[in-house]
């Protein structure tokens, strides 16, 4: 009979994107949609070994832990989300060897606890499940989802509490770099909210587009999806300049900023018989 792997005493959810890569540390008793003790940031290699996934990890482990006031030699537990396909092995075994347990990778096999409506749900990227997963916890049902990142991600929750699906598109950082290699005049630029849609400078106009742009296009699909829907539904917003974002647009939306670590912890604690020891 298999010995059972004892809880891990916290839980580290790393969200690996194609610009950044985020880490938050949970409590390992902690409830289903607890506040991280701590979040760190950290810029997405290019390229990236299983030792220097191990020495990452056990280096943000320690600046966290030490933080939040907690023991980093305690056992713990990780759960990785990774949209960039040539980095997930070696997060994985990098992982594997910084914790001693297998890491939780999300994709096909993890219980999500929620119906996947999507015509081949192996094709939905883990952190867009991570975010509707926290979303539904969050909001209930109906309920969207904007993540604002390296794309630019909104995910309906239906009223049955199911995962319907969503819209991807580029995001605001991949705009303005398309912009300005097009155009060889146009200069870098702060992706800042402007205080006018006429912009005055060269600088002005290119926020205004960029930016205004960006908050007129995500309250236009926000109708569309709401009309799919057949009803208003509570939105909550994440990523990249969050918070400036939605403080601009037409729909009411609650910010969080820690959404897609938040999904990953829930898909950690739905999944007790994946946790086993690293090689099991």
């Amino acid at each position: 009979m298999q010995q059972e792997t004892k809880a891990p005493g916290f839980v580290l959810a790393i969200d690996c994107g194609n610009t950044s890569t985020s880490f938050g540390l949970f409590a390992g008793d902690a409830d289903a949609m607890a506040e991280p003790l701590g979040t760190f940031e950290s810029t997405t290699p290019k390229r990236l070994s299983a030792d220097e996934a191990r020495m990452k990890t056990l280096q943000i482990l320690s600046l966290l832990a030490q933080d939040a006031g907690i023991d980093a030699k305690a056992p713990f537990g990780t759960i990785l989300s990774c949209v960039v396909p040539s980095l997930t092995e070696s997060w994985r075994e990098g992982l594997a060897k910084a914790s001693g347990l297998k890491p939780l990778v999300v994709g096909p096999g993890l219980k999500s606890g929620m119906r996947l409506a999507y015509k081949d749900p192996s094709e939905i990227g883990p952190d867009r499940l991570a975010d509707a997963v926290a979303t539904r916890a969050l909001l209930g049902s109906p309920a969207i989802a904007v993540d604002f990142g390296t794309t630019l991600n909104i995910e309906a929750i239906g009223q049955d509490g199911s995962f319907l699906g969503g819209i991807i598109a580029p995001g605001v950082a991949l705009g303005a770099r398309a912009l300005r290699g097009a155009a060889a005049r146009l200069p870098e630029i702060e992706l800042a909210v402007p205080a006018h849609a006429i912009g005055t400078t060269t600088k002005e106009a290119m926020q205004s587009g960029l930016i205004l742009g960006e908050i007129a296009r995500v309250d236009g699909l926000l109708d569309a999806v709401m009309a799919e829907l057949g009803t208003a539904a509570p939105i909550v917003v994440t990523g990249d300049g969050a918070a400036s974002l939605a403080a601009s647009m037409r729909h009411e939306a609650k910010v969080d900023e820690a959404l897609t670590l938040k999904g990953l912890h829930l898909l950690y604690c739905a999944n007790p018989k994946f946790q086993g020891r690293a090689g099991k």
